[in-house]
């Protein structure tokens, strides 16, 4: 990994281990991750470039947009148990000291809902970029 890439402001100083970590994540991405990236690859229903599995710091991110500074995490059911709650929790407080958002789905909604899921980060997206119209939108219809 060479150092170039690890200075990127948009990785926060992510090390070269987080960076081998993320690269593994991305090959085994859950079948809900790989249903919402099919929708936010490729700038393919918004118009703003997201990454997969995305090094900030020492966290990987599910999905990162750095022109919006805008995270979206897909959490499974293991982000019910308390402990993992608290520190997703921790792991938020400590991204958003960055000036990032965080938006969370469940599998859960990612499977059963997935209009209600891109709604919604349509509008966060549109709240993120007022003062050029939502430029980096299009309206959703699906």
């Amino acid at each position: 990994m060479s150092r170039s890439i690890l200075k990127k402001p948009m990785f926060y100083g992510a090390d070269a281990e987080t960076f081998e970590s993320a690269s593994i994540l991305r090959r085994e991405m859950t079948l809900p991750e790989r249903i919402l990236w099919k929708r936010l690859r490729n700038r393919n229903l918004f118009k703003v470039k997201f990454r997969r599995q995305h090094p900030i710091d020492i966290f990987i991110v599910d999905f990162y947009c750095h022109e919006l500074k805008l995270v979206i995490e897909v959490d499974g059911e293991v982000h019910n148990d308390r402990d993992i709650a608290e520190y997703d929790l921790g792991r938020s407080a400590e991204l958003e000291k960055y000036g990032i958002k965080i938006l969370r789905f469940s599998n859960d909604q990612i499977f059963t809902d997935i209009t209600l899921v891109l709604n919604k980060i349509h509008k966060k997206i549109t709240e993120l970029t007022p003062l050029q119209g939502g430029r980096g939108v299009d309206t959703v219809v699906l």
